[in-house]
């Protein structure tokens, strides 16, 4: 079976489960609150409404909500196969259990993909209406917005490495829940410290927490840069999933 097949099959497992709604969640109470909060401030002679209303929607979303979010997410689509042992159904075909470990995070990758562009709807939506409301002319800067979110994306990948990582090693639900929310709680903290760069779970807060500052400090340098930030979070997400992929049904393959 190949690799095709898989991941077809995967996205029919999750087809009819809960977790399209989910997604829907975090996006819209986030940017509601958000912009409603920086809105009050607005005049029609505001200048950078836009970039103020995606960093203060952001924060929150990057360092809390959208991890939270693809906590759930990862237990939604692990227990696909944990549920009536259908983990021992699936390995007794002819299939690669690390095929299948990394079909399975594709599907998580093209969930998060598909928060992101919830997030940049709604998010274009309310600042569209909240900008017309208070009579502030500037144009919406799609490439501004456009860039961060692909930056949001791309900065999530190490840090769903590590929650799947934790997922398929720890089979309880609970247990798995537990422990991906104890890193993500602190991940505010770690960010202010040096110890930021190996820690993935503060990387997309990290990089909304840059843009505040150069946004709020008009400086010639940006805040965040790719070295020696890339080829760090590229080990990590190595490293996690390689642990993923290879640990997974490994128990039971005994």
């Amino acid at each position: 079976m190949s690799f095709m097949e898989i991941l077809k099959i995967e996205f029919m497992k999750v087809k009819r489960g809960r977790i399209v709604p989910l997604i829907f969640i975090a996006p819209l109470l986030v940017v509601a609150s958000g912009v409603a909060n920086l809105s009050q401030y607005f005049t029609p002679e505001y200048t950078n409404a836009w970039p103020a209303m995606f960093i203060q929607s952001a924060l929150v979303y990057a360092y809390y909500l959208l991890p939270f979010s693809m906590i759930v997410v990862c237990v939604m689509i692990a227990g696909r196969e944990t549920g009536n042992n259908g983990i021992l159904k699936m390995l007794a075909l002819p299939v690669s259990r690390y095929a299948l470990s990394a079909a399975k995070f594709c599907v998580l990758v093209f969930y998060l993909l598909m928060e992101m562009v919830v997030f940049l709807a709604v998010f274009i939506i309310a600042g569209t209406v909240v900008t017309s409301t208070m009579g502030v002319t500037e144009t919406m800067p799609v490439f501004y917005l456009m860039k961060w979110c692909t930056l949001l994306f791309l900065t999530m990948l190490p840090c769903m490495g590590a929650m799947w990582a934790i997922t398929v090693l720890f089979e309880k639900p609970l247990l798995s829940v537990g422990l991906n929310l104890l890193f993500v709680i602190p991940g505010v903290l770690v960010a202010n410290t040096p110890l930021w760069i190996a820690y993935p779970y503060c990387y997309s807060g990290y990089l909304v927490s840059c843009s505040l500052h150069d946004f709020t400090v008009e400086s010639g340098t940006e805040a965040f840069t790719l070295f020696p930030f890339l080829p760090v979070a590229v080990l990590i997400f190595v490293l996690v999933f390689a642990a993923a992929v290879t640990q997974f049904g490994k128990k039971e393959m005994r």
